[in-house]
């Protein structure tokens, strides 16, 4: 077996197995004559191509190619996105098309294109068969506008004679389908005769006899139509010329021949003999052959026929790739009007004269005629698509294709006669940058043909190697406070390509605005000057980027860190400083904390602190910022303390820097309220029984000295309204019916009210007596106040209605009146000694109050002056009070005159409405709570000055003096508290300055009715 065989033999098996996931067919059906952009078909729907790549489940961007030689016009154009066909502006003419043999209506006329599909990882080669269908755009037409033939005289009536047929280049029923005579003249008819291969031949039929003589020539119109819609149809002018009478018309021996000769049969070859015969004699014997009308011109070019003889002969080269099969119509002719037909088909066999050809069909598209491959493209990419023929039929047809030479590509056989070129095995440029090798296509004729096509491929350097730095990071530092322009290192990176490929820059990342680098040298200097207190370390990255296309880069990491210089100092959170604490707080208790920073680091940020011109009352860590107290506070004596802290840092030369401190000492919570109005405990209120709901019955009014929460007051009724039929507002202390009194409620109520404040952590109170009369007058006043002293002997968690002693007794009533009577003188010598205590008293207690008079709240002297103005005004109207007392003074030892000890025991909801407590969650934002853990953080979070309220290290008794109330002598409130024994000072905070015990009821200590100083 020689090498041409083995070609032979590998294409044929190649062609068995042809690769049904590579290669696909389409078959759409169009009609001719579309304009532009008509659609066609859509390659991906149709055969349901997916875009997702199977090996690695990602979606690719699919490119649809038309594979067409260049110069082409393409009938049909193919979108490289979506794959859809449409019609271009070359209009599909199917006569055109398909021109040269007849086609019948069940033969199709189709063309074929080949659209490949890219990437080479979903490659596809789809051949796509366009069948075109025939529309009615041609009319028929007969060969000559006018026909002329001659009828014998002596003609009978039926008799035939044929008219040329006329030709449409449309087929099927948009071919000829009917023809008709007009104006006929009764004389000649028209028959039509089909032959079998679907021709339609004209007859015109003799209706009636002829006569030379009177008439020798007709004049007619033929008309032919065909079968499309619109139909079309045209007419050519038929004479008929009345001759003279010849007998006998010729007769061929055959009217069918059919006949075979090679196409490569030389000039003059004889192709058949054609023998008619005449029955006439003499010169009607006379037989001339010629061609018919029906004949075609190019026919009558390839072959001659002598007029006497009726030979045929090759008169021109014969071509059976051009034409098949020649059909010629031969009239035999004696000189009459009636010539004899005969048919002749001749059949051009094929000989192996055409070499095999070459349609190579780029899809990497060539630039002079070379293909450039990139080293990096995979096994398998598509290079060309090459399509074999052979004109010939047959064995001589049979072609296959190879490559002569052992190279990096092979032939994939994807249809018949059509092969893929494609790349066999990985391209390497550096072992063979260029290949040069012929494709061949050998036919099976004996002898041979072939034919090859020149391929010459050259190979890309890939830049398929990034620069690659000799170290990942680079860590540098440098101090802050540099000079622009400071050189700081020398950036590389090696490429292992070469060339341009090897050509690196470089280029800064973000995050990189103060440094400048060389994008040749790599050299990286400081474009800016360094502040390590406002970025300590710099992270940036340094791209180097080879010249290849496309670019190749890689990044290493920059970390430079900035070292530290002493030149900042030190910097108080505050230049002023405010603490606030409570003015028992104890010695050596911390009174507050000093926030310094140093924006610099290590030693140069390490600050020492210290008191700068203060008589050691206080005592500062140097580290922490801790201010304690060295002496005890008394707001009294000094409400504020203010010194000078120093910071000085451990850098070299060290950096300092002051701030001024100021202490406020705060007042405490330790005034009572103190009741204006009702004037007296034994005064009272006429509540008639007209008295609707919802109506104010009486008020109580009551102010506190203190300031703040301390001051803000709350009404409480907690005994005496058993039968709920008041109640009392606890803000503006308005007692008002809840319901209509009824005869059952008439009498006298009293009431306890609860007055207390909303101090922290325990407020202070003063209980007040409200009787109300409920009757329609109050006639006796004198018997109203009597019952007011028996309820003096009641205790005050019971309602006067409890007692058993029947105050209406009248004989009972009478020894009242005169024990009254009695006491009246007694009464009238307290009320002088009561008065002239209560101005000795005024005076003390105005003493006192010059003393404690400023505020906590603020250093202000001109603001403490207005609260002492306010203050003395508050007590001013000595007058409205000097009736308050109506009870004798209490005397040691003396069981008439013991003094009435009032207790309560309330109920828990009673106790949490008769003391105020401090909301937290409402708190100004510069108030701490006092167990707050972390000083510093509250300090820094106040704006924009903080207080601090500390909790002293131990606990301390108060050593100032407190007045429980400042009331004229004949005040006789119930209760009071003596905030002395019950004072807790365990709290900086200045909500705790006093607590009043309400643990289970309020009680009153001493006599109800007088008014004791604790010194």
């Amino acid at each position: 077996m020689d090498l041409r065989d083995f070609y032979l033999l590998a294409a044929l098996i190649a062609c068995l197995r042809l690769d049904s996931a590579v290669a696909q067919e389409l078959i759409y059906t169009i009609r001719e004559e579309l304009p532009e952009n008509v659609p066609i078909g859509n390659i991906p729907k149709d055969l349901n191509i997916s875009h997702i790549n199977a090996a690695t489940g990602t979606s690719a961007s699919l490119v649809y190619r038309l594979v067409s030689k260049a110069g082409d016009a393409p009938l049909v154009k193919v979108s490289s996105t979506t794959g859809e066909i449409f019609t271009t502006s070359n209009r599909i003419d199917r006569e055109k098309l398909c021109a040269g043999a007849s086609y019948a209506e069940e033969n199709e006329c189709f063309f074929e294109l080949e659209v490949v599909i890219l990437p080479n990882d979903f490659f596809r080669l789809i051949k796509i068969k366009i069948i075109v269908k025939d529309t009615n755009d041609n009319a028929p037409m007969f060969p000559s506008p006018v026909i002329n033939i001659s009828i014998p005289e002596n003609t009978l009536i039926n008799s035939r004679f044929p008219i040329p047929s006329a030709t449409d280049p449309d087929t099927g029923f948009n071919g000829v389908q009917h023809y008709e005579l007009l104006n006929g003249q009764s004389v000649f008819g028209l028959d039509i005769v089909e032959t079998p291969e679907g021709e339609k031949w004209p007859q015109l039929i003799v209706q009636q006899n002829l006569d030379r003589e009177q008439k020798d020539t007709y004049v007619m119109k033929i008309k032919v139509e065909d079968g499309g819609t619109p139909q079309k149809s045209s007419t050519a002018i038929l004479q008929v010329t009345v001759s003279d009478v010849n007998d006998n018309r010729p007769v061929f021996k055959e009217s069918q021949v059919e006949v075979h000769i090679p196409e490569n049969a030389p000039v003059g070859t004889s192709v058949i003999q054609l023998h008619a015969t005449d029955a006439d004699i003499g010169s009607n014997a006379e037989i001339r052959y010629i061609f018919g009308a029906q004949v075609a011109p190019a026919t009558k070019r390839f072959f001659a026929l002598n007029n006497t003889t009726g030979l045929i002969t090759v008169q021109r080269s014969l071509d059976r790739e051009e034409t098949a099969i020649h059909k010629v119509t031969v009239l035999a002719s004696d000189g009459s009007s009636t010539p004899a037909r005969a048919t002749v088909t001749i059949n051009v066999t094929d000989v192996n004269d055409n070499p095999p050809n070459i349609d190579l069909r780029y899809i990497i598209s060539p630039i002079n005629g070379t293909v450039y491959l990139s080293e990096k493209d995979p096994v398998n990419t598509k290079i060309a698509l090459i399509t074999v023929s052979d004109k010939d039929t047959d064995v001589n047809g049979k072609v296959i294709c190879f490559i002569e030479r052992e190279v990096p590509f092979h032939l994939k056989a994807v249809y018949d006669n059509q092969y893929l070129l494609e790349t066999s095995s990985l391209l390497d440029y550096e072992g063979t940058k260029e290949f040069s090798f012929k494709i061949v296509a050998s036919d099976s004729g004996k002898p041979s043909l072939n034919q090859t096509a020149l391929v010459r491929v050259k190979l890309e350097d890939e830049n398929d190697n990034p620069p690659i730095f000799s170290q990942p990071v680079i860590e540098l530092s440098v101090s802050e406070n540099n000079r622009r322009g400071l050189y700081l290192t020398t950036i590389s990176a090696t490429d292992e390509d070469s060339g341009k490929n090897a050509d690196i820059v470089y280029q800064l990342g973000p995050n990189a605005s103060f440094f400048d680098l060389d994008r040749k040298t790599g050299v990286l200097t400081a474009s800016r000057v360094f502040d390590r207190e406002e970025q300590e370390r710099f992270i940036f990255t340094v791209t180097a980027r080879d010249n290849g296309t496309p670019p190749l880069q890689s990044q290493a990491a920059v970390i430079v860190t900035v070292l530290d210089e002493n030149d900042n100092s030190p910097k108080f959170t505050h230049n002023h400083f405010q603490f606030f604490v409570s003015e028992n707080l104890p010695k050596y208790s911390t009174v507050g904390v000093i926030t310094v920073t140093d924006a610099d680091a290590g030693e140069n940020k390490a600050v020492t602190l210290s008191i700068l011109n203060d008589n050691e009352n206080f005592v500062l860590d140097p580290f922490s910022g801790v201010i304690k107290s060295n002496v005890s506070f008394d707001r009294e004596q000094q409400s504020s303390y203010t010194f000078d802290v120093k910071a000085v840092d451990g850098g070299q030369p060290p950096r300092s820097s002051t701030a001024k401190v100021t202490i406020n000492v705060m007042d405490v919570n330790d005034n009572s309220p103190v009741v204006i109005y009702p004037p007296s405990n034994t005064s009272f209120k006429l509540v008639p029984l007209s008295a609707i709901p919802g109506s104010v019955v009486a008020e109580v009014f009551a102010v506190d000295i203190d300031t703040g929460m301390n001051a803000e007051l709350k009404y409480t009724i907690v005994s005496g309204n058993s039968k709920g039929l008041f109640r009392i507002d606890p803000v503006t202390g308005n007692i008002t019916l809840e319901e209509k009194p009824n005869p059952s409620d008439v009498g006298l109520h009293r009431l306890v009210v609860n007055i207390s404040d909303l101090g922290y952590p325990k407020s202070l109170h003063t209980l007040v007596l409200v009787f109300l009369y409920v009757n329609d007058t109050a006639g006796n006043a004198s018997h109203i106040y009597d019952l007011i002293r028996r309820t003096m002997e009641t205790p005050l968690d019971r309602n006067i209605g409890d007692s058993s002693q029947p105050y209406q007794n009248e004989d009972y009533l009478t020894i009242m009146i005169a024990i009254v009577a009695g006491a009246m003188v007694v009464i009238v010598v307290i009320f002088v000694t009561v008065l002239v205590r209560c101005r000795h008293a005024s005076r003390f207690k105005a003493a006192q109050r010059s003393k404690q008079g400023a505020e906590w709240m603020s250093p202000n002297q001109e603001n403490k002056q207005n609260k002492k103005k306010k203050r003395k005004k508050r007590k001013s109207p000595k007058s409205s009070l000097l009736n308050f007392v109506t009870i004798e003074e209490s005397k040691p030892d003396d069981a008439v005159h013991e003094p009435i000890n009032g207790t309560i025991s309330l109920p828990a909801e009673l106790e949490e409405q008769s003391i105020g407590r401090f909301d937290w969650g409402t708190a100004p934002p510069t108030t701490f709570k006092p167990n707050s853990p972390d000083l510093a953080k509250h300090y820094k979070s106040a704006s924009p000055q903080s207080a601090f309220h500390l909790k002293p290290d131990t606990p301390v008794s108060v050593k100032k003096h407190h007045v429980i109330q400042e009331l004229p002598l004949d005040n006789t409130f119930v209760g009071g508290c003596d905030t002395l024994s019950k004072r807790s000072s365990t709290s900086s905070d200045h909500f705790s300055a006093s607590e009043c015990s309400s643990q289970g009821g309020f009680k009153t200590k001493g006599p109800l009715h007088t008014r004791q100083f604790i010194g």
